[in-house]
């Protein structure tokens, strides 16, 4: 499991508990009691579960809090399995293999404030942002918390404590569309920074409706596999403008995953469309686009290697 030549941790599970009836709690420790690698608000590590798969966790505790990681698992039954396996069968007490913390969703510096916005289990690296921002005395957030019902939200004593009544705005919609938040009004006049984490629909309008503001000022990420394959897929190729290799894209591979497969170096972070770090330039041909990056006018000439495909046969990009 471990990246690169970053080795593996073994921690112990402090404890696990129910935080709502589909999401586990976990506290994990160093096994010797000593501290942690630190991790900075918007981190993520990644556990392997019981069950031999890896799935990213981001930490949901205080940044200043180097003595544990606390991680919150929604168990998906319609999920491929290892949420699954870590809700039902990791237990206090046991020994699992974790990595360090790494950030693909940062917290930057904003003189004028956050505007923080998170659908469902996207609460984890927020609630991480929030608790950093109120530890070093800082008020100047807002938290839009989107949910189904109070019973699903997670946290929920905590954000609807008195000391966030002016910061936190909790909406239940009952799965219903048409009971959604309006966040127009939020999101109309730009100033400050966005950060959004939740289902891809939440984050889909919430580019939508941020498409005046200055890209650099909303962050995203998402808490479930991209949408990187799709049962319609075909594959397609990919001309490499700078050496010319043609490089062949299948089914169930991405392109970032295919040129890296012939040799070719891309730089890439998140693998989720939704850092920008593997933006390229779109040379020739027709994608498409399944990021969370790039703006309409943007995406003309450009695509997002690590999860776009390619909507003509063949595709050149500036590589």
């Amino acid at each position: 499991m471990a990246v690169g030549d970053i080795p593996d941790i073994s921690v112990r599970v402090a404890r696990a508990s129910a935080e709502t009836a589909e999401i586990r709690l976990f506290e994990l420790r160093a096994k010797d009691g000593r501290s942690l690698p630190e991790f900075t608000a918007g981190a993520h590590i990644s556990v392997r579960a019981p069950n031999g798969m890896v799935r990213k966790y981001s930490l949901c505790n205080d940044p200043g809090e180097n003595d544990r990681y606390v991680i919150a698992v929604l168990r998906e039954a319609q999920g491929r399995g290892g949420s699954i396996s870590i809700a039902d069968d990791v237990r206090e007490g046991d020994e699992i293999l974790i990595t360090p913390p790494h950030n693909d969703f940062p917290l930057v510096p904003s003189p004028a404030g956050y505007i923080f916005i998170a659908g469902g289990i996207g609460i984890t690296p927020i609630l991480s942002m929030i608790r950093h921002l109120k530890s070093g005395g800082s008020a100047k957030f807002k938290l839009y918390y989107c949910t189904r019902s109070q019973a699903q939200t997670a946290f929920y004593d905590e954000l609807s404590a008195p000391e966030f009544r002016d910061q936190v705005v909790i909406h239940h919609d009952g799965g219903d569309l048409e009971r959604a938040l309006d966040l127009w009004p939020v999101l109309e006049n730009p100033k400050g920074h966005v950060y959004c984490c939740g289902p891809r629909g939440l984050m889909e309008a919430v580019r939508d409706m941020t498409g005046h503001w200055n890209a650099s000022s909303i962050h995203f990420e998402a808490f479930n596999e991209a949408q990187s394959h799709k049962p319609e897929d075909r594959p397609f190729r990919v001309r490499l403008a700078r050496s010319g290799d043609v490089i062949e894209v299948p089914i169930g591979k991405t392109i970032l995953e295919s040129i890296r497969a012939a040799g070719h170096e891309a730089p890439s972070s998140c693998e989720s469309g939704t850092c920008g770090t593997c933006k390229t330039v779109l040379l020739a041909g027709e994608a498409d686009h399944r990021d969370l990056v790039l703006s309409a006018g943007e995406r003309s000439g450009n695509i997002m290697i690590c999860v776009s495909r390619a909507r003509s046969e063949e595709i050149t990009i500036d590589r």
